[in-house]
């Protein structure tokens, strides 16, 4: 099992991108912990009434694990996630593939068709594109990356014998895709390298207009689903599963590890390859640094061999 650390969002109107700690420190800290992830999500344009009611803000990804890669050697550097229709999908590679040759090899694009209606229309995105413009993304990315000349008509884009450099370090850029529908499963079969299904529950897979995840063990079979689908197109690479695991008193004075380490075990049961953990704050906290540091040291000594 690996782990990411999914840097904390901050919650509310008013609270700091990077109240819960300079980027780079807490970048270092978690390889230094035993992290193999470092992750980022994205949002440029975030209502001010969505942050009210629990959203949060964010730096934007790319920029932000450049910089973390500057600061670190071994650490995976992961947008998660990513929303692809925000982007004209030569920029979004362009993107990913500056911070893989940047990293040495370390990148993993993690992305999603987005949700929010109102930061759709706040970047000039038709929000009932979404999923044509992120199937249109899944073409081009493979085809950027290689280096070669090529050609690709898209909604919005026309794309004539173009030839883009430098190529990535990593032959593709891994591409994990998120969601709980079966369109993204399908998506996942077809052409990326991991899932990331939503595990929040039931308001949470509302307000992002995916369906619920459900059990461990709709889990395990939906990623039985989603191995075998791949397999059948011919595909031999292993798919990943990328679990964000929310659940509080992962560390601490007191607390017991050993209830968690059951759930670890039942995750890698069902399939499960990489755990995503943070200290999210609430609508009204912040995550004070020291905290944040704490978290990462404790979280390694306990759960990361």
């Amino acid at each position: 099992m690996r782990f990411i650390f999914h840097y904390p969002e901050t919650g509310g109107v008013d609270a700091d991108i990077l109240d819960p700690g300079p980027l780079g420190e807490v970048a270092a800290a978690a390889e230094e912990a035993g992290f193999a992830g470092f992750s980022l999500s994205e949002h440029p344009a975030p209502g001010a009434r969505w942050l009210g009611a629990g959203g949060h803000q964010t730096l934007d990804p790319f920029v932000a694990l450049g910089y973390a890669a500057a600061l670190t050697s071994r650490i995976r550097l992961i947008t998660y996630l990513s929303v692809a229709p925000y982007r004209n999908p030569m920029l979004l590679a362009k993107a990913a593939a500056t911070l893989d040759k940047l990293s040495g090899g370390r990148a993993i694009l993690g992305i999603g068709t987005g949700y929010l209606k109102g930061e759709f229309h706040a970047v000039g995105i038709d929000f009932e594109e979404r999923n044509t413009l992120f199937d249109e993304a899944l073409d081009v990315l493979p085809l950027h990356w290689k280096g070669e000349p090529f050609s690709y008509t898209g909604t919005h884009f026309s794309a004539r014998d173009v030839q883009a450099r430098p190529t990535p370090v990593q032959q593709p850029i891994p591409i994990w895709i998120g969601g709980n529908s079966a369109l993204s499963r399908r998506r996942v079969a077809r052409a990326a390298h991991g899932w990331i299904p939503m595990s929040g529950g039931a308001e949470l897979s509302s307000t992002a207009r995916t369906p619920e995840l459900g059990s461990i063990d709709d889990l395990a079979r939906k990623i039985a689903e989603v191995r075998s689908a791949a397999e059948n197109a011919g595909r031999t690479d292993h798919i990943d599963l990328v679990y964000s695991y929310s659940h509080t008193g992962l560390t601490g004075p007191g607390e017991d590890p050993e209830p968690h380490r059951k759930a670890f075990e039942a995750l890698a049961r069902a399939g499960v390859d990489w755990i995503t953990v943070s200290t999210r704050a609430g609508v009204h906290d912040t995550v004070d640094p020291a905290v944040t540091l704490e978290f990462l040291s404790s979280f390694g000594t306990t759960y990361i061999d």
